[in-house]
C-alpha cells in the first residue's frame, strides 16, 4: 500500500483583529501522521502549531499558544479535519 501523500494548503483566517494567512502541511512521518500549521505575527515572527494523530483524532502537541491563535482554534480544527 503506497503513503498518503504530503497536503499543503493556506487558509485565510481573521485572528487577533488582522486577517492572517495559516499554511497548512500535512506529512508522513516514521511515527504516524503530522500535521504543522504556520502563521507570523504582527512582528512578522512565525508560529508554529504541530498536531499528531492518534486513531482518527488530531491532538494538539504545541504549548504555550497565542492567544489570538487560541481564539480561532475551531476554525483551525475544522481545517486539519477537513484536509482528510
Amino acid at each position: 500500500m503506497k503513503p498518503p501523500k504530503n497536503i499543503q494548503f493556506t487558509k485565510l483566517i481573521k485572528a487577533g483583529g488582522r486577517l492572517r494567512e495559516f499554511n497548512f502541511r500535512k506529512s508522513n512521518s516514521i511515527s504516524g501522521q503530522i500535521f504543522t500549521v504556520d502563521v507570523a505575527d504582527h512582528h512578522d515572527i512565525r508560529h508554529y502549531l504541530i498536531f499528531r494523530k492518534d486513531g482518527n483524532t488530531w491532538s494538539l502537541e504545541s504549548k504555550d499558544v497565542a492567544l489570538w491563535i487560541e481564539e480561532v482554534m475551531p476554525q483551525i480544527k475544522e481545517a486539519v479535519y477537513a484536509s482528510e
